[in-house]
């Protein structure tokens, strides 16, 4: 299954996919509101801002399955980081990417390995994913990885389409 024919719905509770995507780079982030890498939020915003218009998302994805650091609503979560980051990316539903109820595109992301070489289960919060314009998974960076990196921006910059 391509990644942009899984079953996706908005953090607005509105049906959607990564269809939209096609032909642009993304940047997957599973978030949290009340994580000690809550922070990262900023950088991704301005990941947003800086390459969005030449082909490149950031969308993030909540879970609470790290210490309950995600525990709000939908509504919460969306005010929080609009107010608080400044977030414009899109956000998902609040997701589970890891166990038996791992969302089915996070079956498909922890395929893939970090610069280590190892996959499997998604560490912590703010686990990053990079698919490129044609829908391949081609980076993942841990959650220490601070957004704007230089190994992050320059994986970005590799994949952009414009």
């Amino acid at each position: 299954m391509s990644l942009y024919d899984i079953p996706l719905t908005t953090l607005s509770d509105e049906p959607t996919s990564l269809a939209p995507y096609k032909g642009k780079a993304v940047l997957v982030v599973n978030t949290a509101s009340q994580c000690g890498l809550t922070p990262q939020y900023s950088g991704l915003a301005r990941l947003q801002f800086k390459y969005a218009e030449k082909g490149f998302t950031v969308i993030g994805v909540p879970c609470n399955q790290f210490g309950g650091q995600e525990p709000g609503t939908a509504e919460d979560i969306q005010t929080f980081c609009a107010a608080g980051f400044g977030v414009t990316f899109p956000m998902l539903e609040k997701s589970e990417v890891n166990g038996e109820n791992r969302h089915p595109l996070f079956v498909e992301l922890v395929k893939t390995p970090d610069a280590d070489g190892e996959a499997g289960d998604v560490q912590w919060n703010f686990e990053k994913f990079l698919i490129s314009p044609d829908g391949q998974v081609v980076n993942r960076f841990r959650p220490r990885t601070d957004p704007e990196s230089d190994e992050v921006v320059t994986a970005i910059e590799a994949v952009l389409p414009a």
